[in-house]
């Protein structure tokens, strides 16, 4: 009796690399075995697992996916990016709110390939992250400068018009999006500290008229950082990071949705 199609794909892992592996192209066994890191003896078995439910077929010493195995790869392969994304944390993507995603990109969040859950240390609960905000210090040897910085905001460390005010220093380019509440904030208790920050022609900052439910989420040119609420609405210093270009992109997409519906702030 066969195995189910599902249990061919995914039952085992090296049947699914395989599978995976030629996606574009037809691939020799040794080309396989290496990649595969693999002997004969154990991929041949999954090799004709794979030929008996007609996903592969096999001539001379080489594999190729039939028409029905092409079908079913390029489906797999969109799925597959989207469980990874999860897998990075499912006990913490599990738990956060992700409405503020809107759904045509939620449907993309396999783009935010290669992301790490951070837990920060106690020591650095209270600090920006040098992943995103870096270090501005141009006299620094090995300072990791960007150029542009990209963020929605509904909360500012308290050391943040301080490092807006290296990163300006250091000629990066601040778009920043902000809650009504936070505008109000800072013009009764931080107006003298903000107020040159804003005239500054590199700092360009809006506000959101509405809730925004998230802490913040922000990019630069190396990587995309976002602080989440969990379902109860509680923040526990927890926050995703990927560097990959495509979470980058992908980023970008999500900050031009709230751009769209912002207003810029010319003075505080």
């Amino acid at each position: 009796m066969k195995k189910a199609l599902l249990d061919v794909l995914f039952a085992s892992d090296k049947r699914k690399k395989v599978l995976l592996l030629l996606q574009e192209e037809s691939k020799e066994t040794e080309t396989l075995l290496k990649s595969l890191e693999t002997t004969r003896q154990a991929l041949l078995p999954q090799m004709k697992i794979l030929e008996e439910n007609h996903l592969v077929f096999h001539y001379e010493d080489a594999y190729e996916l039939t028409p029905v195995g092409k079908l079913i790869v390029d489906e797999m392969v969109p799925l597959l990016g989207t469980t990874d994304v999860f897998d990075s944390d499912i006990d913490y993507w599990g738990t956060r709110k992700l409405d503020f995603i809107p759904p045509h990109l939620f449907k993309r969040i396999k783009e935010l390939k290669e992301c790490r859950v951070i837990n920060p240390s106690i020591q650095d609960l209270y600090a920006l992250p040098q992943e995103l905000y870096g270090t501005y210090d141009l006299s620094a040897e090995n300072s990791r400068r960007a150029e542009t910085f990209y963020g929605v905001t509904a909360f500012f460390y308290p050391n943040a018009a301080k490092v807006f005010t290296e990163m300006l220093h250091g000629q990066v380019e601040i778009n920043l999006i902000v809650t009504q509440d936070m505008v109000d904030k800072i013009q009764s208790n931080d107006r003298a500290d903000y107020a040159e920050i804003v005239k500054n022609e590199l700092f360009h900052l809006f506000v959101y008229p509405q809730k925004i439910d998230f802490i913040s989420f922000g990019f630069n040119e190396h990587c995309l950082l976002m602080r989440l609420l969990n379902s109860s609405g509680n923040y526990d210093y927890m926050y995703v990071l990927s560097s990959s270009q495509s979470a980058l992109e992908w980023g970008k997409e999500l900050f031009e949705y709230y751009l769209k519906d912002s207003v810029p702030v010319p003075k505080i």
